[in-house]
């Protein structure tokens, strides 16, 4: 296991608070330019590797992916890798979209991976992708933002398709935020009787900074 300190320090989030606090949804890209990223975890997140490489669900293996919030594009561009699929990683801060091709060009990412400047929630398409991975987007935007996730989820992934949540980080309850209080309930609440949970577990493999603070939920929809 990794350390990556700064998701221990309460400063870092505390100026993040401010940021986000004054500038809006425009802060994430001042939080960028300004490297008060705690969520970045600097590699790929072991959760979702474990879940790959364990076959544990039949992720599909051909189509599209779609990575909201996609921040440098690690998850992204391991799924490309990994499952073949065309994925697109999106954030709303230009300088993650860049921070994001700089990795893919750093790594020799495959070209099955794109990045580009986008609100997932003014995204317009319907039933287009086989997988959605959500890791610090959900808990990113206010909670009562969560029923519109729901619904943006419902109507981007296809019939049969898969919705990957790792949900970090379960901490005490705070009414402060960004990251805001979450349960893996809160999902299953906002995401309704279309979806079936089909994994649900405490990962085996972690970062030293999430032991005891993620759990990794995939959902099927009907």
């Amino acid at each position: 296991m990794t350390s990556h300190s700064s998701l221990g320090n309460p400063a870092v989030f505390k100026t993040l608070h401010e940021i986000i606090a004054t500038k809006k949804e425009k802060g994430w890209d001042e939080a960028w330019k300004a490297e008060v990223t705690p969520w970045d975890a600097k590699t790929i997140q072991p959760a979702l590797k474990e879940l790959i490489e364990s076959g544990a669900v039949d992720l599909p293996r051909a189509g599209r992916a779609f990575v909201p919030g996609c921040g440098r594009g690690y998850d992204a561009v391991y799924i490309a890798s990994t499952l073949g699929l065309d994925t697109l990683g999106v954030d709303i801060s230009p300088t993650a979209i860049n921070a994001a091709q700089e990795h893919k060009d750093a790594v020799d990412g495959p070209e099955k991976v794109k990045f580009e400047v986008s609100d997932f929630f003014a995204r317009e398409e319907q039933a287009v992708f086989e997988l959605i991975y959500d890791y610090t987007f959900f808990v990113a935007i206010p909670p009562s933002m969560r029923p519109a996730w729901g619904k943006q989820m419902s109507k981007l992934v296809k019939p049969g398709g898969y919705l990957i949540t790792l949900v970090f980080p379960i901490l005490p309850y705070t009414d402060a935020g960004p990251p805001f209080y979450v349960r893996p309930e809160h999902y299953e609440e906002v995401l309704g009787p279309e979806w079936e949970k089909v994994l649900d577990k405490i990962p085996e493999t972690t970062l030293e900074s999430h032991v005891g603070k993620e759990r990794m939920l995939v959902w099927k929809k009907l």
